[in-house]
Parts: structure tokens; C-alpha cells; sequence
């Protein structure tokens, strides 16, 4: 089976394991970004690099959207994520979010360094004031860590919190 590389794969996994992997051009961008020197170094690796398809990469913010992961993806995550969808591939992440995304679409994932979640999580819109709940929404704006809106109960900042139950 094909398998879809993070970049922390591209950061800390020995040459030989990198051989056959899948990742997307904007990763190749990222890691020269984050370590010059091993960018170089994985130029002479045998990796395939792609550029996702724009259907893939819709479909990759769908399920993202659908699994309310979207919100805390970078755009480096979504295209990986497409690749992995589009490639119908083993996904290769520490990536909670990315793993949880591909998983509640029926892929398989493992880890780079760490243990794979154990489960598919659920995700909510939490206002830190009142604590009201509610479902992310498709177009929610992505960001790492900024707030995602304010709650129309009480005006308090609103956080992405894993679902209670």
C-alpha cells in the first residue's frame, strides 16, 4: 500500500524509510523553511512528489469540515490529507488533527515517532463564558489557535473543544 508522508516524517525518519513515500509540494517548501539542511538532504531522497488535485483538495475540507478538524489544519495539512484521500493511502502522522480527519473518512494512519489516537474524536464550538455548545461550522476560520467567533448567548470568546460524551 502507497503511504502519504508528514513532514515530521520528512524531519526525523532515517533516508531508507522515506524511499516510495507520497508528499505534497507545499511540504517541500515547508521543511526548507524549517531546516535548510535537511531539505537538502531529502532532495536526494526517493519521494514522489505531488501537487493535490483540486477535487482532492475539496474533498480533503469536506472531510476535515465533517469531522470539525478543519478549523486547526494548515493548508501544508490539508493538501497532505488530499493526498492521502486521493491516493486512497496509508497516512503517516503525529498530526492528531490530520490522523482523526483521515480516520472518520475510513483511512488508516500511523505514527511518525508517537502512538496513533485511539479513537475518532468529536469536535464542538465551546463558549469559554457561559460554556454553551455548538457544532463547528463548515466556514469557520483557519487558525492554529485564534478564537473562532464569539458566543451569541453571551458575547465570550468561542474555542474548538473536543465533544463532551
Amino acid at each position: 500500500m502507497q503511504r502519504v508522508l508528514d513532514t515530521a516524517a520528512l524531519l526525523h525518519w532515517p533516508m531508507n524509510q522515506l524511499a516510495g513515500g507520497i508528499c505534497a509540494e507545499s511540504q517541500r517548501r515547508e521543511l526548507s523553511q524549517l531546516s535548510e539542511a535537511r531539505s537538502m538532504l531529502i532532495d536526494a531522497a526517493d519521494i514522489q512528489w505531488h501537487d493535490p488535485l483540486p477535487a482532492w483538495i475539496e474533498q480533503a475540507k469536506q472531510v476535515a469540515s465533517q469531522s470539525g478538524d478543519l478549523p486547526r489544519l494548515s493548508d501544508v495539512d490539508v493538501d497532505v490529507l488530499a493526498l492521502a484521500l486521493g491516493h486512497q493511502a496509508h497516512l503517516v502522522t503525529d498530526d492528531y488533527r490530520l490522523q482523526n480527519a483521515y480516520r472518520s473518512a475510513g483511512g488508516e494512519v500511523s505514527g511518525v515517532a508517537n502512538k496513533t489516537s485511539k479513537a475518532v474524536w468529536a469536535w464542538s464550538l465551546r463558549c469559554t463564558g457561559c460554556r454553551a455548545e455548538f457544532p463547528v461550522p463548515e466556514d469557520a476560520e483557519r487558525s492554529k489557535n485564534k478564537d473562532v467567533g464569539s458566543c451569541d448567548r453571551c458575547g465570550s470568546p468561542l474555542k474548538i473543544k473536543r465533544k463532551r460524551g
